[in-house]
């Protein structure tokens, strides 16, 4: 919303070092921010259960798109869903190791010895959210378990689509989900916000996939897009991706 605003409206010159948790951010979020401000935003991530236990940190390089590296005192790995590491570059769960236990990491979930149970298994946390992880041990950011779509024998997390999606000039805002689909399962659905400028059309719609296709892996392009007025978020900015998924398999059922 911030960069959508007229950023040379305001007074930005005394900002010194720009955060961003909550959300992973695109990287042309990013971008179009340090070419207002000349400002790098540096992210970082946390769940309510942990403090920021991954971040960019001043004395690193920041990445565009990564979330950062583990805070110091705390060892986090990609586990795959027999709980084993997996090596850089495919997606894992992030699993925060508890022995020794970081300080900030929560104990337990509040009588509910259940819930507790089925994320704490051996010496980790599993957080529930999906990474991957390059060689200089920084964590990118894929999506929440139930986000991530698998669609034809595939893992497609949805923030790297949206992320492709932002960076074409007729998209200013997008949410990617799974959809059902007759033939492959399952099938990947933007709900895409227009720039001022752009009317829906079959032909935008095309030059809009077609250009997901070249700036990411093609099996990961919108197979289905519908043009919005508004997405569904929480009161905090976050889209609310199970509320899109509800509402398809409801049409899809219905039909």
């Amino acid at each position: 919303m911030m960069i959508l605003a007229d950023l040379d409206a305001f007074d930005l010159s005394q900002l010194r070092h720009c955060v961003s948790a909550g959300e992973a951010l695109n990287p042309e979020v990013i971008k179009v921010w340090k070419e207002a401000t000349g400002v790098t935003i540096y992210e970082g991530y946390g769940q309510t259960e942990t403090v920021l236990c991954v971040g960019t940190f001043p004395c690193m390089e920041s990445k565009p798109g990564s979330i950062g590296r583990p805070s110091p005192g705390w060892e986090i790995e990609l586990h795959d869903e027999d709980h084993k590491r997996v090596p850089a570059g495919e997606v894992g769960t992030i699993a925060i190791k508890t022995t020794p236990r970081p300080v900030g990491l929560f104990t337990g979930y509040l009588d509910n010895e259940a819930a507790t149970d089925e994320v704490f298994i051996g010496d980790f946390y599993y957080t529930g959210d999906k990474a991957t992880m390059d060689e200089d041990g920084y964590l990118w950011f894929v999506g929440r378990d139930d986000d991530v779509i698998k669609s034809s024998g595939y893992r497609i997390g949805p923030f790297e689509v949206e992320s492709a999606l932002l960076e074409h000039p007729a998209v200013k805002e997008s949410a990617v989900v799974g959809v059902p689909d007759r033939v492959r399962g399952t099938i990947v659905k933007a709900f895409v916000i227009l720039n001022d400028g752009f009317e829906p059309s079959e032909k935008l719609i095309r030059e809009i996939q077609n250009y997901v296709k070249h700036v990411t892996a093609p099996y990961k392009y919108p197979r289905a897009i519908e043009f919005v007025s508004d997405l569904p978020k929480t009161i905090s900015g976050k889209i609310k991706r199970k509320e899109l998924r509800e509402m398809e398999l409801e049409k899809y059922n219905s039909s």
